[in-house]
């Protein structure tokens, strides 16, 4: 039975981020943005997020296999987020409301990981790149935001 569970969450992360990826691609508003000089290629996305929604998926599943039911909340809440954010960044081209949006997923990581430590350390670490990779894209939105 565990071992499904993690299966439902892998396939749910990596299932939903992918087709939010496909659904919400980057297009021509995108490419005619004006980007800081630290936006990494657009090929860098796609390897970055599979490993993580790999982390996340794990960390969901460790967190509910333990009955760690603020950690779950969050770790919902912050999937949420995650999932909003491309489609009010990419496909509502909002980038300020996007920008609040991806601050707020920032700080629910956090959240997470401040709650997760005290509970289970290995969900907590399995957050740590999620939280530097979402710190890298908080900073390149509020860029994007800026200079557009």
């Amino acid at each position: 039975m565990r071992i499904l569970v993690l299966i439902a969450f892998l396939l749910f992360t990596l299932g939903g981020g992918s087709t939010i990826g496909v659904l919400t691609a980057p297009g021509e508003w995108y490419a005619g943005l004006q980007k800081p000089a630290f936006n990494p290629p657009g090929w860098v996305f796609g390897p970055v997020w599979f490993v993580l929604y790999i982390l996340v998926g794990v960390a969901g599943w460790r967190v509910w296999q333990h009955r760690r039911v603020t950690a779950q909340r969050l770790w919902w809440v912050q999937i949420v987020l995650n999932f909003a954010w491309p489609i009010v960044f990419f496909s509502l081209h909002l980038t300020g409301v996007a920008l609040v949006v991806v601050m707020l997923l920032l700080a629910t990581i956090l959240a997470f990981v401040g709650v997760a430590w005290r509970q289970d350390r290995i969900s907590a670490w399995l957050f740590v790149p999620y939280a530097v990779w979402v710190s890298y894209a908080t900073l390149l939105n509020a860029s994007i935001w800026w200079l557009n």
